[in-house]
């Protein structure tokens, strides 16, 4: 039984975890004795079950034949595109009240863990919605801590490429070592190791929640929405929990999983350091982390003094947590606010620019996480080389005396790096033209577009003064964002390597 399952296509297998999935909001719902939506996920699954296992037997691999990863590549490519229409037949059918494009932007939204608010109101959605919601972004996470390892670390791809030498889109030396398995094999492998781990944490944060006080659907969603980087809520982000202070601890500090790979596994890092402090990624986050909100905190003292409230120590403090919490959730792509961001505001009266909160986004979390941007180690690839630059400005013989790693992150990999800058920055002008164009204002496009492509869909409300209404837009806006999520989670190398004939040639 399970050698039949690992032989059918990877996109069957996570229709077929899906199928599996709709039963936890089924028996949620008929707990309590919501019928309607009980029937809608149960039917929902069983018809994904059934259907599934019709395509396998039809599409079956026979054993021992060769698959290429380049494959599994395509498998990912399609469970972002196809699988959001299984996904969201129970919640278009249980919602009742939105049509069924809405319904496959949202689960889109939620795969790609980018957690657009298409719903303003949170009670709008029942509980066993809500849980689906979360917990296909926590799929979508899970889905890609796996083919990190598994699929874009052999072929270079998703921030690998900045320190492999390998040729991006090819194998390179680490995926020639581990040439001994095949693409299926490597998966199960990398899925045995780190699923637990990813379970794990995500039980341990739900736990912690429940026991200072919040509600086990609430602690459960944001305990999700924290491993996958998603920032969907039930009740609106963590600023309306009821845990308050110590609730927004605990998620600070399982936010930073999505710094660096380091944080849980050491096995095929990007930069294979041997210690957590070792690692550029974890240390150029923390710079951030405490150089932004410092430069925020002077921004609104300054203000303070204007309006005489600097004496207001209790008052600074609590802005200060507040900004240090919300950097590292936006630098993340989590996107949840503290509670107290907009302590800040009023102590001071100077709003905080969105512009802020759109930059963060856009630089990213650690390779081989949940988060989206362009990815700290790339930015800290582009610091090296421009830091080297500097140095021959004043010494244009010397000769570097660091490492060959670092020598390689200096020369090629800042220009893979500074390639992928290009592309990002031509996707996100495509993507705004194309909203821009839709009928969508300039401003909110380009937020639109930075929040699908660095997969931070929380930026939609947060980084403008009045929320952005997406629902209330048409269909072809709908269909540029949908694409632009995939673009982003999937990175714009990843999707050239799969266009290019190059990849496929034996």
């Amino acid at each position: 039984m399970i050698r039949a399952i690992q032989n059918i296509p990877l996109i069957l297998q996570f229709a077929g975890i899906s199928g599996l999935a709709m039963f936890l909001p089924a028996i949620y719902a008929l707990r309590l004795e919501d019928f309607h939506e009980a029937r809608s996920f149960f039917y929902g699954g069983i018809l994904t079950l059934f259907a599934t296992s019709l395509i396998a037997v039809t599409l079956r691999e026979p054993e021992g034949r060769d698959v290429r990863l380049q494959r599994y590549l395509l498998a990912l490519f399609g469970a972002y595109t196809v699988l959001p229409i299984v996904l969201a037949f129970p919640f278009y059918e249980a919602l009742r009240t939105t049509s069924f494009l809405n319904a496959y932007l949202e689960m889109v939204s939620c795969l790609t863990t980018t957690g657009l608010v298409l719903f303003d109101e949170p009670s709008r959605l029942s509980p066993a919605l809500h849980l689906w919601r979360s917990l296909v972004g926590w799929m979508g996470g899970m889905m890609m801590w796996v083919a990190a390892v598994a699929v874009f670390s052999p072929l270079s791809l998703g921030g690998f490429e900045v320190t492999t030498r390998g040729e991006t889109g090819q194998y390179n030396e680490q995926g020639q070592r581990l040439g001994s398995l095949d693409p299926g094999k490597r998966w199960r492998r990398t899925a045995v190791h780190l699923l637990p781990i990813y379970i794990g944490l995500t039980a341990v944060l739900w736990i912690l929640q429940m026991v200072i006080g919040e509600r086990a659907l609430t602690a459960a969603t944001h305990a999700m929405s924290v491993m996958a980087t998603s920032g969907i809520s039930n009740v609106g982000g963590v600023q309306n929990a009821s845990t308050g202070l110590g609730g927004e601890v605990l998620v600070f500090l399982f936010m930073f999983f999505a710094l660096s790979r380091q944080t849980f596994a050491t096995d095929l890092g990007a930069t294979r350091r041997g210690r957590l402090f070792d690692d550029p990624e974890f240390r150029f986050g923390l710079f951030l982390i405490a150089i932004v909100p410092t430069l925020l905190l002077l921004r609104h003292w300054y203000g303070a003094i204007e309006v005489d409230e600097e004496a207001n120590v209790l008052a600074a403090f609590r802005a200060a947590w507040g900004s240090v919490f919300t950097v590292l959730s936006f630098l993340t792509t989590t996107g949840f606010e503290s509670a107290e961001w907009q302590t800040a505001q009023n102590w001071s009266g100077l709003g905080t620019p969105g512009l802020i909160l759109l930059g963060l986004a856009m630089v990213g979390g650690g390779v081989a996480t949940t988060a989206g941007g362009v990815k700290l180690l790339r930015v800290y690839a582009l610091y090296l080389q421009g830091l080297r630059e500097m140095e021959r400005l004043v010494h244009p013989n010397s000769v570097s005396t660091t490492g060959m790693r670092s020598r390689r992150i200096r020369s090629k990999g800042a220009l893979i790096a500074w390639v992928f800058f290009m592309l990002a920055a031509l996707s996100m002008t495509a993507v705004t033209l194309l909203l821009t164009g839709l009928g969508i204002g300039f401003q909110d496009g380009i937020v639109l577009a930075i929040s699908a492509l660095s997969t931070t869909g929380p930026l939609a409300q947060s980084a403008v003064s009045v929320p952005i209404d997406i629902l209330g837009e048409s269909w072809g806006v709908k269909a540029v964002l949908s694409a632009a999520m995939v673009l982003g989670r999937l990175e714009t190398l990843a999707i050239i390597a799969l266009l290019s004939p190059n990849l496929w040639q034996k």
